[in-house]
This record gives structure tokens, sequence and C-alpha cells, in this order.
């Protein structure tokens, strides 16, 4: 399989000045300017041990770092995974996203997702740039995404995207009792020294989450956020930034929080709940079809139903 690999290098006198964009163009030379501002923007190129953005200079004698991603392949192989499809026409594709199941191919993770399944599914999907995939979930958060079936619908679900038409309303169990809801303004961008992680950064992207109280347990929240931004790890990022960290994220989710007195049941729930509890509940979009508005909705994963009934069980075992 093929793996990532590390290219290093020093600027020289000549290089000094530029932006470093400008500078890693020269000093790779048969690496794409485009290729290397992805990369850049990617947190894959470490400048004296930080994530630079492309605009930034360089002088003489930093040490630049890359990692570069393992090749694409010229074709990703069709796999025979169960896939939960909630609505399909001539246009689209709806898929309830299961936790656990990565989106697309990369280094790590060469099949046995999403894409691969679909390619199943439907193999037309293959003359699409990822088989018709135009936004993402990680990995261990569920629920409904949308993928186009032709090159039509996959260039106007992009520009919806772009243009923050489609809706996205996910439901979080959050640590921490929230007072209200509210709105979170906060540009994220890669962490300055961990490229694996988000956070939020004056040299981020815009990023906006609405947010709404559901219900308030003894020690955790359930909590409905609506995007007008897609940004990686966006829900994530800014709950944690609020200091009301999602439940079970092995990121950004600090330490575990059992609220006192509770039952064996919620404290094993707490502890063998793995994964971020975050799920994308409803979708709404311009069907690029008919072009009327479409919404779907989907029900709750069982994992994070059970979390939700032992703590309602646990705040009303503990009621005044």
């Amino acid at each position: 399989m093929n793996q990532e690999k590390k290219l290093s290098a020093s600027i020289p006198p000549e290089l000094a000045g530029q932006r470093l964009d400008q500078a890693l163009a020269a000093l790779f030379a048969d690496i794409t300017r485009s290729q290397l501002q992805q990369w850049i923007e990617d947190g894959r190129v470490l400048l004296n041990g930080r994530v630079p953005r492309k605009r930034d200079k360089v002088k003489q004698g930093d040490a630049v770092e890359i990692l570069a991603p393992p090749p694409v392949e010229g074709s990703w192989k069709a796999q025979a995974i169960p896939l939960e499809i909630v609505h399909e026409d001539g246009d689209i594709l709806v898929i309830n996203k299961p936790p656990g199941l990565v989106v697309h191919p990369g280094a790590g993770n060469p099949e046995g997702t999403l894409l691969n399944a679909l390619l199943n599914h439907a193999p037309a999907l293959a003359v699409l740039p990822r088989a018709g995939i135009v936004h993402r979930l990680d990995k261990d958060t569920s629920g409904l995404m949308v993928v186009a079936k032709t090159e039509r619908a996959r260039q106007h679900l992009i520009e919806q995207l772009q243009e923050h038409s489609v809706e996205r309303e996910y439901l979080t169990i959050v640590n921490g009792v929230m007072v209200a809801g509210g709105t979170i303004d906060a540009p994220i961008g890669r962490h300055r020294t961990q490229r694996t992680r988000m956070a939020v950064s004056e040299r981020g992207k815009p990023a906006v989450s609405h947010y709404r109280v559901m219900k308030k347990y003894r020690a955790h929240t359930l909590v409905q956020v609506n995007l007008e931004s897609g940004r990686t790890h966006q829900i994530r990022v800014h709950m944690a930034h609020l200091q009301y960290p999602v439940v079970g994220d092995p990121v950004y989710g600090g330490r575990l929080k059992i609220p006192a007195g509770a039952g064996e049941r919620l404290k094993n729930e707490l502890r063998s709940f793995k994964r971020q509890a975050l799920h994308a509940l409803k979708l709404s979009l311009i069907h690029p079809g008919t072009g009327k508005r479409v919404q779907w909705a989907t029900s709750v994963p069982e994992d994070m139903s059970q979390l939700m009934e032992a703590l309602a069980q646990d705040a009303k075992e503990h009621a005044d």
C-alpha cells in the first residue's frame, strides 16, 4: 500500500522574502503550485515546526517539512458494503451514514469506505469526481449526506454548498449544562502545531453555528445545531471553544464527565461511548432536477438514543 512521504528542505538565500507557496514551487519543481497550496491548506506543510499560511513570507534557513499523501489511484474498487438509502432518483442519492464509516479513501483507508459502497450500488458514479460525493461527515459522525448522480447535479449541489443554501441540522450531546442557545461566529483553521486538529483561529475561515438547547440533564445537554458554513470538525471545535465539548469526542472532548451519584447504567453508557455524540439529523436542499426545496430527516442512531435515555433516567431519579 502506498505510504505518506516526508519531504524536507531549507530555504536558500535566493528565495528569502518570497511567499511560502512560491518558495515551495521553486524548491519542489516536480509538484504543482496548486498541489502545494492545497497541502498547505490541509496542514501537511510545517514551517519551522508550525502550520503556516501560503502567503507567509519565508526567511533564509527556514526549515520546511511536507508530509505528502500517497498518489491517488486511478480508480477505486466497488465493494458490497451495506448502505441505508433514504432517497434515490436520477439526480441524487441521500444516504444515512452509520458511525464508523469513512467517507472517502485516503492514507490508511484505501477501501471499505462510503465511496467504495457507492460504486457497488451505482457503477455509473465512477465517471464523477469522488463518485459524486460533494460533502463529508467525519468517520464517527452519523447521519444524512447527499451524493450527486450526474455532473450537472454535482455542480448544482457544489454551488448550493458554497452559497450556504443547503440546510443541515445536527443533534449532539455535550458535556456541561448549557443555559441557553445562541450563535457561534468564530473562524476555524488548522491547529498551529498539530495538523490533524482544527482550532478557532483568527487565521481560519469564517464559521458560523447556530445552537439551541433541546434538553438539559444533570451534567450534559442535548443540543440542536444548524450550520451556515461547513468547516472541518466545525461543531466539535465550536462546542469545545464554548467549553461544552461533544461527549465521546476523542480529539476535542476533554475528560469524561459523570454526574455525582450516577447509577451503573449511565456510568456504563458514558464510559462505553467511544465516538463523538453527533448526528446529522435533517438535510434540506434545492433539488437539482426539479428546482424545488426538498427535506429529509432520520432517526437518532441506537447508541445515541440509549445514551439519551440513560441521561434522562438519571435526571428523573435525581429530580428535586
